[in-house]
């Protein structure tokens, strides 16, 4: 046997996709669902900034980590859609199961809601009008 080839971890990392969201996509995702709303732009980056602050560079953060206004945000942002949960159990010493919860980023939706998407064009109510040929309007119908 031959010696076994050695594979960087530099190498192996490259190919594994690590879903992070970055803060401009935040933003903009954050326009297209509360932004709806009427929140400023001050406020949607700030709303950004500190959501971003319990998450960094990972997609779940503790729920042990949230005072009660910070889990009415999440429950708020769960509600649009940009957030989630989870929960494990763990047996402690004492043989008492104890319940950890997860608020987990929805990495996909919120990258997907970041990109900017067709524009939408208002339809234009009379347009049937325009395919009209110019001699129907020259024609008179009997009256009733």
């Amino acid at each position: 046997m031959g010696p076994t080839p050695f594979k960087s971890p530099l190498r192996v990392l490259a190919n594994v996709r690590m879903p992070v969201v970055t803060m401009s996509e935040m933003i903009a995702t954050l326009r297209v669902t509360v932004g709806r709303r009427g929140m400023s732009e001050q406020d949607l980056r700030a709303l950004a900034d500190y959501l971003m602050s319990f998450f960094g560079f990972q997609s779940e953060a503790i729920d042990n980590n949230l005072d009660v206004a910070d889990r009415d945000v999440f429950y708020m942002l769960e509600e649009e859609g940009l957030l989630t949960t989870r929960q494990e159990e763990v047996m402690i010493k004492k043989g008492k199961m104890w319940r950890i919860h997860y608020w987990i980023l929805r990495v996909e939706r919120i990258k997907a809601l970041a990109k900017p998407g067709p524009s939408k064009a208002e339809p234009d109510a009379f347009a049937v009008y325009n395919e009209l040929p110019d001699d129907i309007w020259n024609r008179k119908l009997p009256a009733r």
